[in-house]
């Protein structure tokens, strides 16, 4: 068999998880294709890749899909690294743009502003970078990922879909899970998951190798992300497809 092709994402959040896919044993049955998280599924979508991070909002989209081993992106509450952020309260927001890295969290920004907070500004579905100058009076926007502690440090209200999704559920949230469309062999899925597992027992190591000055990095692993797709996970991952069907 040859290489398996593994769609990952370069995000701060996924640094745990690729720790150990960076190593052997697996690093040398496997070759990593990064690009951020919507393209991932898109790759996967094309068979340009073998497994993904995906985004879990595309899965209806895939006729066959297996969820790979038992480790993801998510969060018990508090995400920090996924919000809308605007200058203005949220009901006095006229205008939304969509973050266009994203496909989980512009789905779930959907269903809290219709169903949860009763809002319904004009959305704008962002093409590159240039929508996070907009996001200025009564224009909000959806930023995820490294830029979102950029944002941070601008914005004056900062909606954090995570901690919403709590507050309505009472369950986590899963943002990414790792997904094939064709069944992996059994002794794959086992290395894989050990090599997920590898990075959070290295924690203190990935912080010092990834400097990071707009916010605590080790507090950002431990507290605000949750890496283990327990069965809580996979109950607030079933409640978020059925909710945006």
């Amino acid at each position: 068999m040859g290489k398996i092709k593994v769609g990952i994402v370069n995000y701060l959040n996924t640094k745990p998880l690729l720790y150990g896919l960076e190593r052997e044993p697996i690093k040398s049955q496997i070759e990593l294709i990064g690009d951020y998280p919507a393209r991932v599924g898109q790759m996967l979508l094309n068979n340009e890749i073998d497994v993904g991070l995906v985004p879990v909002a595309l899965l209806s989209k895939f006729p066959e899909y297996h969820i790979v081993g038992n480790y993801c992106i998510g969060t018990e509450g508090e995400i920090a690294s996924v919000a809308l952020f605007s200058e203005v309260p949220m009901n006095e927001v006229q205008k939304v743009y969509l973050d266009y890295q994203s496909r989980t969290s512009v789905a779930l920004l959907k269903y809290l502003m219709k169903e949860y907070w009763g809002i319904s500004p004009e959305i704008v579905e962002a093409t590159n970078e240039a929508y996070r100058k907009e996001i200025k009076g009564t224009t909000a926007g959806l930023v995820i990922g490294d830029r979102a502690f950029e944002q941070r440090k601008i914005s004056t209200f900062i909606y954090d879909l995570g901690s919403e999704w709590r507050s309505i559920t009472g369950l986590p949230f899963v943002f990414a899970a790792w997904v094939s469309t064709k069944k992996l062999p059994d002794y794959f899925i086992r290395l894989f998951d050990e090599a997920n597992a590898a990075g959070l027992k290295h924690i203190d190591e990935i912080v010092a190798a990834n400097p990071f000055d707009l916010y605590d990095l080790k507090k950002y692993y431990q507290l605000h992300l949750s890496y283990q797709l327990d069965s809580k996970k996979r109950d607030g991952l079933s409640r978020f497809l059925q909710v945006i069907k």
